[in-house]
């Protein structure tokens, strides 16, 4: 198999303006985690397989501090997957996940990209999620992968991960809206589909003006 230039982008000059971003291919979210996401594990080869093609390649990390708001028993009498309001809009609540430095919040191990150059930790403030790469849950307060890239001259990005419906679109969302090329290699995800949310977030992918792709488009 070998590698080819993303879609859309004839040389090196092009390469040179794109970023992969790989969203939490942690162990929580894979089959027998806190919080897996079907089909979790599949993902992990074709992320192996589509960083090949990248010359700038970028990890998220879920990283939660014990006792996040995000989580259920954080809560008195509420249950993983209800919803509550918080400051900055609802918020699902989760079992308890990748808490800061246990083997959960660690990366799968077969996970083999080491060309990687930055992993963005998020969702690290006890009292605010933080779903996206680029920003937090209230969608202004900024985690700083923007600006890394812009310094680099990344005007395009590509995503793959989990979970579809929430950290890969709302990462995809906010790096559409801040002005980047954004692309999501649809089926080098996986959605957890909570109360139709893989379908709100196809719709407001759309809104933003994200591109869907298949892995075919970018490697051979």
């Amino acid at each position: 198999m070998s590698a080819r230039t993303p879609a859309g982008e004839p040389g090196h000059a092009m390469q040179a303006r794109s970023a992969l971003v790989i969203v939490d291919l942690q162990v929580d979210f894979l089959p027998g985690g806190a919080l897996a996401v079907p089909g979790g594990h599949e993902v992990v080869p074709l992320a192996n397989r589509l960083a090949a093609a990248f010359r700038n390649v970028v990890l998220t990390q879920d990283w939660h501090p014990a006792g996040h708001v995000s989580f259920a028993t954080s809560h008195s009498g509420r249950a993983p997957f209800d919803c509550i309001d918080l400051p900055y809009g609802p918020q699902i609540l989760w079992p308890e996940h990748c808490v800061q430095g246990t083997p959960g919040a660690g990366f799968s191990a077969g996970l083999q990209i080491p060309h990687a150059q930055l992993v963005v930790r998020k969702g690290h403030h006890r009292a605010i999620d933080s779903y996206s790469a680029f920003f937090e849950a209230d969608r202004t307060t900024p985690t700083g992968l923007s600006g890394y890239l812009r310094e680099r001259g990344i005007d395009t990005v590509y995503l793959a991960g989990l979970a579809l419906d929430f950290c890969v679109s709302w990462s995809a969302v906010d790096a559409a809206r801040h002005g980047f090329a954004t692309h999501v290699v649809d089926d080098a995800c996986r959605a957890l589909d909570v109360d139709g949310s893989l379908a709100q977030a196809g719709a407001q992918m759309a809104d933003a003006g994200v591109r869907r792709l298949r892995l075919a488009d970018l490697v051979g």
